[in-house]
């Protein structure tokens, strides 16, 4: 078994396995601590509000199996929600704390409205994502181009600490902010890399190519 998508009974997960069998990863659905630490990928998606995320994860001691995953150095992959939980902590009906493994905060997107174009909270639909100066070469974006279309849902954006981890920045109304990013053995992004189509589907190809023979 090559994938894990872990279940922690709040988030988008049978497009993200039907976006695994599309590349051929053979995956899981799993909230099984065991399952998920023998896999060789980690998938953390997200659809919700992030402080009732976090309560789940801590219920079900999935944030524990998480940290220990990362441990490992194996590839982490956060889509989402599974992206904003990482970081320090959340202003999402109220403050929340993360799972503090990337440094930063999680704010929300202010209405804007501009040159005859309304941009709503929350984002929903196509947008652009731009390189932030650094290489994609060793990261799953290496097949993928500056300037591609991906799919995001989102009311709420990650800001890190250190801009060396922004792989893409995205901006929507008046607000740039990070899109994805590289962190260690984490790759994470704010759009739906399974929802993104053929686009989407290189990333999920690329961490099938990264496999190889391990």
């Amino acid at each position: 078994m090559n994938v894990a998508i872990i279940d922690y009974k709040m988030s988008n997960l049978h497009s993200v396995q039907a976006a695994c069998k599309k590349v051929g990863l053979s995956s899981v659905i799993t909230s099984d601590k065991g399952e998920i630490l023998d896999a060789k990928i980690a998938i953390l998606p997200g659809v919700g509000a992030f402080g009732e995320a976090m309560n789940h994860l801590a219920k079900s001691k999935l944030d524990d199996c998480i940290y220990k995953f990362i441990e490992s150095g194996r590839p982490f992959i956060g889509i989402c929600l599974g992206l904003q939980m990482l970081f320090d902590e959340s202003e999402e009906f109220g403050i929340h704390s993360g799972l503090g493994i990337i440094k930063g905060l999680v704010r929300k997107f202010q209405f804007y409205e501009g040159e005859n174009v309304k941009y709503p909270v929350p984002q929903i639909g196509w947008n652009k994502i731009r390189k932030n100066g650094a290489q994609w070469n060793e990261t799953p974006l290496c097949k993928n181009r500056d300037n591609d279309f991906m799919y995001f849902v989102h009311s709420y954006y990650v800001v890190p600490d250190d801009e060396q981890v922004i792989l893409t920045t995205t901006t929507y109304g008046k607000q740039k902010y990070c899109s994805s990013v590289q962190y260690k053995n984490i790759f994470a992004s704010q759009f739906h890399p399974e929802k993104s189509g053929e686009i989407g589907l290189k990333i999920y190809q690329q961490l099938k190519t990264n496999l190889g023979d391990k």
